[in-house]
This record gives structure tokens, sequence and C-alpha cells, in this order.
């Protein structure tokens, strides 16, 4: 995400989305009551009295925020609301819905922004890419490159002295070494996180047999593709062993908090879980941290209920503690949606 402004003391934002992380981010900003303006679609009519039509056109607007979803299937945020401002063929009071998507740049004005939303804010515009090496290869040549934010930078290529099939074995067996010593120095250079190995047909198998590293071989995430060079790598930064990747690399935190706070509830600590017992000590100034699943802020937006969740929210940022939106996609987050999607690391123990 993009930052292009921010100012505070009149509450507003200017934001260019550019991925669908992003959206996510920013789908647990934006709350019912908020301001958000910029170019959109809209229908309008056209033509005379006795012949109109409606048009699709674009339009700066201005809307108060009451709906907000957000689909990771069509990775498009919706946030409709009435408008507020407009062009004069608009009617104030009618309902828009903004479609946000990668490359959308719009404004959010808020009465107040709470710790939690500037600390979100704040992370997706520096969100730091895990170190993710992806080598695509098979008997002949092989390509290295550490993903991006948005894409990739390949560091290297390698080619391998194809031979006829009465030597192929040694020579594979001395392409592998050439690849693996490749992988270790690019380890020990970028501290790599994960390492996706991929090819077409059984070459990854073949060469994580020749690799005796143990460090390396617990960073190895296999993949399949089926070309190799350029082509290959974008076909396995789609690939959904790379998302997987991915989301267990960005996940970790979220899974240690989950954790700690199974921790606590074992041994009857310093924690609460539930709507019931968090929300006693969230009003109660107890919140160090403050765990709330996406999909429980979800459903009570659906239901209408999320009034209660942002109170609580809203008295944990008060007390200022820390506030952290887990996804329910990963093992944390389904942990935590069993303790009823909501939980707390307290200050001290309480009494319920």
């Amino acid at each position: 995400m993009q930052k292009l402004g921010f100012n505070i003391k009149q509450g507003t934002a200017k934001l260019k989305f550019e991925n669908q992380d992003d959206l996510w981010s920013f789908s647990y900003i934006i709350e019912p009551g908020d301001f958000v303006k910029g170019k959109t679609l809209r229908k309008v009519q056209k033509g005379t009295e006795e012949k109109t039509k409606q048009v699709k056109k674009a339009v700066f607007l201005k809307i108060q925020a009451e709906k907000i979803e957000f689909s990771k299937t069509s990775n498009v945020l919706r946030i409709g609301g009435k408008v507020i401002e407009g062009p004069e063929d608009v009617a104030r009071g009618s309902w828009h819905s903004f479609s946000i998507e990668p490359g959308t740049i719009i404004s959010i004005q808020k009465q107040k922004w709470l710790s939690f939303q500037i600390d979100k804010l704040k992370e997706a515009c520096k969100a730091a890419m895990p170190k993710i090496l992806v080598v695509v290869f098979d008997r002949e040549e092989s390509y290295f490159a550490l993903m991006k934010k948005y894409g990739y930078e390949l560091l290297s290529h390698l080619k391998g002295k194809v031979q006829k099939k009465a030597v192929d074995e040694k020579v594979k067996s001395s392409f592998y070494s050439e690849i693996i010593k490749q992988i270790e120095e690019y380890d020990k250079r970028h501290s790599l996180s994960k390492i996706i190995l991929a090819s077409p047909a059984f070459w990854k198998e073949e060469l994580l047999k020749e690799l005796k590293n143990d460090g390396i071989k617990k960073k190895i995430v296999l993949a399949t593709c089926s070309s190799v060079g350029e082509n290959g790598i974008d076909e396995v930064l789609k690939r959904p062993e790379t998302a997987e990747a991915l989301r267990e690399e960005m996940a970790a935190e979220e899974m240690n908090l989950v954790e700690k706070v199974l921790s606590e509830i074992s041994k009857q600590g310093k924690s609460a879980y539930g709507i019931k017992e968090t929300e006693e000590a969230a009003f109660a100034g107890a919140v160090e941290v403050l765990l709330v699943t996406d999909k429980l802020i979800q459903k009570s937006r659906e239901k209408g209920n999320y009034e209660k969740i942002e109170a609580v929210m809203k008295a944990v940022d008060a007390s200022k503690g820390k506030i952290k939106i887990i996804s329910s996609e990963h093992e944390g987050g389904k942990k935590l949606d069993g303790l009823g999607g909501i939980a707390a690391l307290l200050r001290y123990k309480m009494n319920y």
C-alpha cells in the first residue's frame, strides 16, 4: 500500500492499493461512519425525457460508509454508503458502492484514528516481503529469483553441460551440485526463510536426494512448473505451494500470539477469551494484547452487531493495549475461532 497523504489532525489519509493484502488490511481500518472519496464508476441517466438510457460514467464521489465487504475470491473490497458529495446528476443521499481493487486510489476520513488502525496502516505501507528464493530448473539449466512484494528479481542463470544418455546420470549429479552450491550462497547472503524448488517432471525430487544440508532442507518447498526460465518463475509465483509458503511466513507472528493465549488459558493465567470475558477485561483496562479474527469481524458486520466488537477494540485502544486482527485461514486463526474468535493477553489475572 502506498500512503500518498496522511493528516492525523484532519483525520484524513490518501491511499493507493497495490495488492490483495492491502485490501484485506484496509477492510479492518475502514469502519461504518467513515467518509470515503475518490474516482468511481456510476450509472447515470442520459438523454431526453422521452428517451433515456443508463450509462456508466466516471465520477468523483464522497460517501459515508455503511457496508464493508471484502471478497478474497474476487480480490475486491466493496464499501457502500450514501452519497455526500458529487456531481449534479448524482442525487445526494442515494446509495453508491466503491469497488476497490489493486491500483485504486481513494481518500478516507475518520473522526478519530485508533492506534491499532494507524499501526495497521503503517504496517501495510512498510510490509516487508519474506526472503523467499525461487529456483526453477531441469537437467539443462536453472534460474534463481528472489521474490519481491510486487514480483521478483532475477538473480542468476546456470547452464548445465548436457551430454548423451550413457553419461546423463553423472552430468545430472554434477549440475545438481552446482545448483545446491548457488542456493547455499544465496541463503548466506539473504538469510532466506523459504526456498521454492520447482521443476518439470521428477528433477526436483532427484536434486533433493543430493542435498545434504539439513538447514537448507528445512526451508525447501517443492513445486511443479511446466517450463524453465522466466515463464517458469511466473508460473511458480501463481502456484498454491507458493501462496502457502507466503501465508506461513506472514502468519508466524499471529500463530505465536494465539499459542501464548492458549498457554495462559491452560494454566489459568493472564488471559481472557470469548466475548463476555474479553469485554470485561477490556473495560477494566486489563488487556495488553487483543486478538480478534477477521472471520468474527466479518460475521458481526453481516449480522449487524459489530458495535459490540468495535466497543471492545476502542476500550483496549483507550487503555494503550495492542490490537491484532488474526486471519482465520491459518491454524492459529482456526484455534482462535474455536475460542469464539476473540481473546486477550492480560496485564494481570482477573477473577470472572
